[in-house]
């Protein structure tokens, strides 16, 4: 059976567009079992609370969560939020590695989908907003937003 060509979003961490400055993004392979791959296929992923950290030359996302497929048996269902072996590069690892011992750096990712049939999460380097930055971004965005409205209303006149 042919595997599905393109790319099909599963999930997506919206609350890091908001929370974080997002710098430069990488995308990694996921290590999985049976059950994550079908539970993922079924669209049931969240990565509310997931983070990622680079222990001994490996990469690891934590707190993600794929829930247990619901028609696999006892014995071969898997933790919801076990922690998942990301596959990166060597020279993507190191990159990461020195830009998280920076101060206030930390690796959030982004989505999780399917290219080609692989698993993929797409992690960025991010450092953290203050409530200030928050509202100042809501701000400019519904300010363009209005302004957007105004000039589409403006063509319209005409």
């Amino acid at each position: 059976m042919p595997r599905p060509s393109g790319k099909i979003l599963v999930a997506r961490n919206k609350k890091a567009h908001h929370d974080y400055n997002l710098h430069e993004r990488f995308e990694a392979g996921l290590v999985l079992t049976g059950t994550e791959v079908k539970s993922l296929r079924a669209g049931r992923a969240s990565l509310v609370d997931a983070f990622v950290s680079v222990d001994d030359q490996e990469v690891w996302m934590r707190n993600a969560n794929i829930p247990e497929y619901s028609f696999g048996t006892w014995r071969k269902s898997h933790e919801s939020r076990r922690v998942r072996k990301l596959l990166l590069h060597k020279k993507e690892i190191a990159k990461l590695r020195r830009e998280t011992e920076a101060s206030g750096k930390t690796i959030v990712p982004l989505s999780i989908y399917f290219l080609d049939g692989y698993a993929k999460v797409e992690i960025a380097i991010a450092t953290g907003k203050k409530d200030w930055d928050k509202r100042q971004t809501l701000a400019k965005r519904d300010a363009d937003r209005e302004a957007q409205r105004a000039l589409s209303a403006r063509n319209r006149g005409r």
